[in-house]
């Protein structure tokens, strides 16, 4: 109804964008309607019209702590937005908000209330004259509550409009009205002014093109019209929850606390289905954690409620089902979302009994140190390390009488945000670098024709050194040329960019990179190296042929090793990402365990194979629905445009991309897997050559083999033979080392058993032994350990400037007192070192050789100390 209401008043519907922020470094994630809109809203490019609506996905955690212990926190919501960018303003975005609330979803106008900025009296005036709503139910809130902004950047006023839930929602306070804490007058829309520029100091000045940013959540205007009491009681969330009651074979609204853990695992569960959908794979920093957390959390409420099996998977079957018809890359994605949850849920289900039994163990150092407090670091490193949210652990502590150290825990969780609060470098408004290109014309677009040519001839658009944009470019300066056409590519998609020149009759740059900039820019980076170049003139572009066509070749290799992969491994293979260039591609693609030898021998004969077929390489040009109708494969979290382009590799391959490729899969000619590893958790990571760089790569290979045959004095055939008779002779070797140092030990010690003496019932060997590494010492004391019988024995050797210590004691020593790490840690005082270990063996190293004649005379009076 939203989406089709603001259709009818001249808006785009654009497609909800990914969870994933493009181009943007102030936010991990999307979190409100206009936060993928930003670039149209600061005029960096230009909006594809001057009136946008979206129903756009959106995660916040801000207030995680609190998702689940009430109904109105959520961390997942779909938000409906109207936008526009220099068109209509105060007077249209009202009156459109009261027309969809009032005549389109029926809602009685004498329940709903508008606030407005307390200085806004424009805002005020359209709600009281032009929509007649009386002053008394028009409330002016300050900055606080009605104005909009973030830091330095585009700002304004906001007006929000209020719903009556009536009395039964109420705090039946006397004084209870609009802008109360409490659920009866609910906010459901609001509708920011985008009318100033702030410089963060308090500086405001007025913006020359002034924007509507509006957002209203579906959730809760669904908890409006359907009368409910939270948004965890609308229809198509109440299905989720009603399942995760029947999983855990609960009931709703019996237990307050079985709530919390429904609500909590109803929410969260959503949230993870959408970020796996999106690409985010769970991990320990930035997006990735946040999407562990959810899913931890939701984990362990599950067992709170008595799950004992695996049960993320299912819900999210719920969500898919629930959600697919708005979100269709949730079914299309559905094998690797349930897989990935499978995977994570397994891994933390050990890890929380990890997390128990050091729980156990800090209980147990309480109890011991009298102690009723756990410290803060400690209730962190559960959180931190094994996914305990501070709730758990609070909770398993008091039903035995402890307590937490909350403060202490809260210093070590800033410490760690403020870690990742200055890892986010935020520079300005997009949290983006400022460069040159800012000062750029957003309307300059440069055309790519490199699909069809090698070379072009056009107009230079546009000049730029490293600091400004400038009329014209001179030998020895480096700098930026925009023309209107080119056909260098420039890095996307994982493909890296043309190298080439750029050149007139008089002049020549050389182009180093090829960059994609907002807006549809294209910039040719690198240095004049002969001439001048000026703004308007026409230049010759040709780009290095042998490295796009050597770069094209890996290119059209990775898409035949993603079908391998599938075909070999499964359907829960998604690329993850890639790069090639005319060296070598890298292919990262979701999976779960390292691949076998014999698995990564399959895929690379199947591409081999494709290649040696010969398949036709045909690129189409189609729009997004109908390559989605042919089975092509899409990029996770990839924005596409109206049109796209699906490359086919006879009936083998077909997948979205927008890169260059061989025309036929022969060009290839061979393809090599290097390497095999993982680079996170459910990531793999295979670097492979094709052409030109197996055969460098054999030719390597062979040097290798024959620098190796050389020095091992045999033929490269031989080679294996020989280095197995050189191991065998070696190993002959060690063995014989390892008497003779045995001997020379036993040789160094002499005959000791006449030093034995006895201190209170104990006997103790304390002796010297010359030249014997601490391998040899421990051989040693476990020989006179079995001369002695039982006691107790020192050994200290001199090895150059060190001291090596080994004290042993029995069984029966130890019954009377004698402690060896405690005996140690006494005695490698004297020696200038220090050691400690168990009762029965413990070792120590010191730096004072001259020191061990003191510590064998010391040894009976410190072991007689222990003795009782």
């Amino acid at each position: 109804m939203f989406l089709d209401f603001f259709e009818s008043k001249g808006h785009l519907k654009m497609d909800s964008f990914s969870l994933v922020p493009q181009n943007d470094k102030s936010l991990l994630l999307i979190n409100s309607g206009m936060a993928p809109l930003k670039p149209y809203f600061t005029g960096q490019e230009l909006p594809p019209r001057n009136r946008v609506t979206t129903c756009q996905k959106c995660i916040r955690t801000g207030d995680i702590e609190n998702v689940g212990k009430t109904a109105r926190h959520g961390t997942f919501f779909e938000m409906l937005g109207n936008f526009s960018f220099g068109d209509y303003f105060k007077t249209e975005a009202i009156h459109w908000s009261w027309e969809f609330l009032t005549e389109v979803v029926g809602i009685d106008p004498d329940r709903l209330y508008p606030s407005v900025y307390e200085e806004d009296d424009e805002a005020f005036e359209i709600w009281n004259k032009e929509i007649g709503i009386a002053p008394e139910k028009i409330f002016r809130f300050g900055k606080k509550d009605n104005f909009w902004e973030h830091g330095a950047g585009p700002c304004g006023p906001c007006s929000e409009i209020y719903y009556d839930r009536g009395e039964k929602y109420g705090c039946h306070s006397e004084d209870c009205t609009v802008g109360c804490d409490c659920d009866r007058y609910i906010e459901v829309w609001n509708n920011v002014f985008t009318q100033f520029e702030s410089d963060g100091n308090g500086k405001y000045t007025e913006l020359v093109q002034k924007n509507i940013d509006t957002g209203m959540g579906l959730e809760r205007l669904a908890t409006v019209t359907q009368d409910v009491d939270s948004i965890f009681d609308v229809d198509t969330i109440k299905a989720l929850r009603d399942k995760v009651c029947e999983v855990a074979g609960v009931t709703y609204k019996k237990d307050p606390k079985t709530d919390i853990s429904i609500r909590l695992i109803t929410d969260h569960i959503r949230s993870v289905t959408f970020m796996i959908s999106d690409g985010i794979i769970p991990s320990n920093e930035g997006r990735g954690y946040v999407l562990r957390r959810l899913l931890r959390r939701a984990a362990r409420h599950g067992r709170l409620l008595g799950i004992k099996d695996r049960f993320l998977a299912t819900l999210s079957t719920t969500v898919i089902t629930e959600s697919k018809d708005g979100y269709p890359e949730l079914e299309e994605k559905k094998d690797y979302i349930l897989k990935l949850l499978t995977i994570e849920e397994d891994n933390f289900n050990k890890t929380i009994d990890q997390g128990l039994k050091l729980l156990s163990d800090l209980e147990e150092g309480l109890v011991k140190d009298k102690k009723n407090i756990l410290s803060g670091e400690d209730a962190f490193k559960l959180y931190d390390t094994y996914g305990f949210p501070l709730d758990l652990t609070k909770e398993i502590l008091e039903e035995k009488g402890f307590a937490i150290d909350e403060d202490g825990f809260t210093a070590a969780m800033n410490v760690q945000r403020e870690t990742a609060r200055s890892a986010r470098a935020v520079t300005n408004y997009m949290g983006a670098d400022e460069t040159v290109y800012l000062q750029l014309d957003p309307g300059l677009t440069s055309t790519f024709v490199g699909y069809e040519k090698d070379e072009a001839d056009s107009k230079i658009n546009a000049l730029t050194t490293e600091t400004e944009v400038v009329t014209e470019l001179v030998a020895g300066q480096r700098g930026t040329i925009f023309t209107a056409e080119t056909p260098f590519y420039a890095t996307s998609g994982g493909q890296a960019a043309d190298a080439g020149l750029i050149t007139t009759a008089d002049a020549e740059f050389e182009v180093e990179d090829t960059i994609k900039l907002q807006g549809g820019k294209l910039g040719h980076v690198g240095v004049v190296t002969k001439g001048m170049f000026k703004t308007d003139e026409t230049v010759h572009l040709a780009i290095s042929k042998e490295k796009r066509g050597d770069t094209r070749k890996n290119h059209s290799a990775t898409h035949l090793l993603q079908k391998a992969l599938r075909l070999v491994l499964g359907s829960h293979v998604e690329q993850a990402g890639s790069f090639v260039n005319e060296e070598r591609l890298r292919f990262d693609f979701t999976h779960f365990s390292a691949l076998t030898k014999e698995e990564i021998s399959k895929v690379e004969a199947l591409v081999n194979e494709q290649i040696q077929t010969a398949l036709p390489v045909n690129t189409n040009v189609m729009t997004i629905e109908e390559a989605k109708k042919t089975g092509a494969m899409a990029l996770f979290g990839e924005k596409y445009g109206d049109s796209v382009r699906v490359v086919t590799m006879g009936e083998f391959s077909k997948e979205l991309c927008g890169g260059t490729h061989v025309a036929n899969t022969s060009s290839i000619l061979i393809f090599k897997i290097i390497s095999e590893t993982g680079v996170a958790a459910g990531v793999r990571r295979i670097e492979a050559l094709t052409g030109k760089g197996v055969f460098r790569f054999y030719e390597e290979l062979e040097s290798e083999l024959m620098k190796a045959s050389r020095t091992a004095k045999t033929e490269p055939a031989q080679l294996s033979a020989k280095i197995e008779s050189l191991q065998e002779e070696m190993k002959a070797l060690q063995s014989e080392n390892e008497k003779l140092k045995n001997k020379l030990a036993k040789d160094a010690l002499g005959d000791v058993m006449s030093q034995v003496k006895e201190v209170s019932g104990v006997k103790l060997l304390a002796a010297r032994a010359e030249g014997v590494d601490v391998n040899n010492l421990r051989n040693l004391g476990d020989q006179l350990k079995d001369k002695l019988g039982e006691g107790v024995i020192v050994l200290a050797s001199p090895v150059e400037d060190k001291v090596n210590l080994i004290v042993m004691a029995t069984d029966t020593a130890i019954a009377k007192g004698a402690h060896a790490g405690n005996l140690i840690k006494e005695l490698a005082v004297l020696v200038g070192g220090g050691g400690g270990g168990r009762p029965n063996l413990a070792q120590a190293g010191g730096k004072n050789p001259a020191g061990i004649d003191a510590l064998i005379e010391a040894a009976p009076k410190v072991l007689e100390k222990q003795i009782h």
